[in-house]
């Protein structure tokens, strides 16, 4: 009877123990980084750029392909960055006299340029998709690479700082999506600048 009491409270005190954290393993696996008490998912291994072993709703099970979306991720952060950078120059920003989208709310300006207006830009981002098509689906390059695009001087650039490019822009890519999702609660949902602190109305 003794050994059976001394099991059960060995057993509800290593509940309390504490979760070893770093390069340690489980048995189902590594531990996450960003998540220490979770295993890293399987096709979470670290091999791309950002990987911090961050799934707990488990995507990356039901994604076949995980190139397309890290594909996905960096174009919703690119265009997230693009996004948050407008918003706050048409609040905040010069515009030219009399322009149709010279409005500090950027919603509004969406619809002041006209329809015409909205059109063109919506197919020259369908032109970039097309153009980029073959190479988002069956490509072997790394995802987010526009042959073209690199900019000035990045053939030049070894591969440590290529690298670290490609891990400063990731976690921009992120940090611009969470941005761009205040930002439209602060100024489409509550009616505020997006510099505006007060409190509730």
């Amino acid at each position: 009877m003794k050994s059976v009491i001394f099991a059960s409270a060995l057993a509800s005190a290593s509940a309390f123990a504490p979760v070893q954290v770093g390069p340690s393993t489980s048995a189902l696996g590594a531990m996450s980084k960003s998540i220490p008490f979770l295993t890293v998912p399987e096709k979470l291994d670290g091999s791309m750029v950002g990987d911090m072993g961050f799934d707990p709703m488990g995507l990356s099970d039901i994604q076949t392909d995980l190139r397309y979306a890290r594909w996905s991720e960096l174009k919703h952060g690119r265009v997230c960055m693009l996004a948050v950078l407008g918003m706050v120059w048409q609040e905040y920003g010069p515009h030219l006299p009399g322009a149709a989208y010279a409005t500090t709310d950027p919603w509004e300006a969406i619809s002041s340029v006209g329809f015409g207006s909205n059109v063109q830009t919506l197919l020259a981002i369908g032109v970039v998709e097309l153009a980029n098509w073959e190479e988002t689906f069956n490509g072997s390059s790394r995802p987010g690479t526009l042959p073209g695009w690199e900019g000035p001087g990045w053939a030049q650039m070894s591969d440590k700082d290529k690298q670290r490019r490609f891990e400063s822009e990731i976690v921009h890519c992120r940090l611009a999506m969470i941005a761009f999702i205040g930002a439209t609660h602060q100024t489409f949902l509550l009616h505020k600048g997006l510099l505006d602190f007060s409190g509730p109305n």
